[in-house]
């Protein structure tokens, strides 16, 4: 029997596979592509937001962009030429065989700028005091949310003004902030939410006696805030300034006040400072005099750190977050969550494109 010709076996193989190389590869595409996509917005978020915060330290724009859409296309083509030539010679032949195979990867993302009045809904719009309670009924700490997000607690002032301006906080302001942390962790505090004609009003509730050290934390935090100390529940509302001893008034920041203030404690070069170039990095007291730790523990360095959580280069110095500071890296993302709490406003609605990719 006559041996088969390898080269005709080749090309065999090679039909099979350029027919299973025609299936649809879209099935096969989505997890990976959300994974990877969804890994790279998020690394390009945090380098956004680090960058905007060290430009405003330097007295820079900050500048924001959306990631709207992203659309990836695929395609696969493959061609083969197979042909054979017959001599007269019964002992010799000839086969030629050519293939070819093409793939594409065409990813389209769009990009819009936040500004005019998407810049002032989602940047300059103040926290809503509802998310406030929210937030601390979910179990962030009391002590982190209100001096990351408030400006004044029924006239009591925190820390203002960011690095060219700032104003300490009142000598009050971080005991109020102490003992709201020990009567949340006891489950002494919460809210509720009450809606009358449409209207939704949020009240902060101290609860009923527990345990006599809470009960005399609950009665100072009322003493501090100026608060009637025969009641349990008081409305929340969005001021400076309380109409009387039965409401919360809290000034909460916009997220641009937010990232301003954080911006006063990153770190810089000393001879960006002797040159004028940005002012020296704010150091915040409490009313004994000791000096308040700063929320986030941005570094600066000349050379590229090596564990670094997130790092930009700016004007030839690296700014970047350690990886080993846990609490440095829980804050500033808690930071980029707290942008979505901004977004109020009507939306356009969001298209719908169908893509081929096989």
């Amino acid at each position: 029997m006559k041996k088969p010709n390898t080269s005709i076996w080749i090309m065999l193989w090679l039909i099979v596979f350029f027919l299973t190389g025609c299936a649809s590869i879209g099935p096969d595409s989505v997890v990976r592509d959300r994974s990877d996509y969804t890994a790279a917005i998020s690394d390009s978020w945090k380098r956004q937001m680090l960058s905007n915060m060290v430009k405003i330290r330097y007295g820079d724009a900050p500048v924001f962009l959306d990631v709207t859409s992203v659309i990836s296309q695929y395609q696969v083509a493959g061609q083969i030429n197979l042909g054979t030539t017959i001599i007269n010679d019964p002992w010799s032949t000839s086969q030629t065989l050519g293939a070819m195979g093409q793939y594409f990867d065409r990813p389209t993302i769009t990009y819009t700028p936040i500004m005019g009045d998407k810049f002032a809904r989602s940047l300059m719009t103040p926290v809503p005091p509802s998310a406030i309670l929210s937030l601390i009924q979910g179990e962030y700490p009391a002590d982190l949310v209100l001096r990351m997000l408030v400006q004044e607690i029924n006239g009591i002032r925190n820390r203002f003004g960011g690095e060219t301006r700032s104003q300490s906080a009142d000598q009050g302001f971080y005991v109020l902030l102490q003992k709201m942390r020990r009567i949340q962790s006891a489950g002494g505090v919460g809210m509720r939410v009450n809606k009358a004609d449409k209207q939704e009003s949020a009240l902060l509730i101290f609860r009923g006696k527990r345990d006599p050290e809470i009960e005399a934390l609950s009665a100072e935090v009322r003493r501090i805030m100026g608060l009637n100390p025969a009641r349990n529940d008081f409305k929340v509302v969005y001021g400076a300034i309380p109409r009387d001893d039965k409401e919360v008034a809290l000034l909460t920041r916009s997220f641009l006040e937010v990232i301003i203030d954080l911006s006063a404690d990153i770190e810089v070069p000393a001879v960006h400072v002797e040159e004028k170039r940005v002012g020296p990095t704010h150091r915040e007291h409490a009313a004994g005099g000791q000096t308040i730790k700063p929320l986030i523990h941005i570094r600066s360095s000349s050379a590229r750190p090596e564990n670094a959580f997130i790092s930009i280069l700016y004007r030839n110095t690296y700014f970047w977050i350690d990886d080993r500071d846990l609490m440095s890296k829980k804050i500033f993302s808690f930071l980029m969550f707290v942008f979505t709490l901004v977004e109020t406003g009507e939306k356009g609605t969001t298209p719908i494109v169908t893509v081929p990719t096989g």
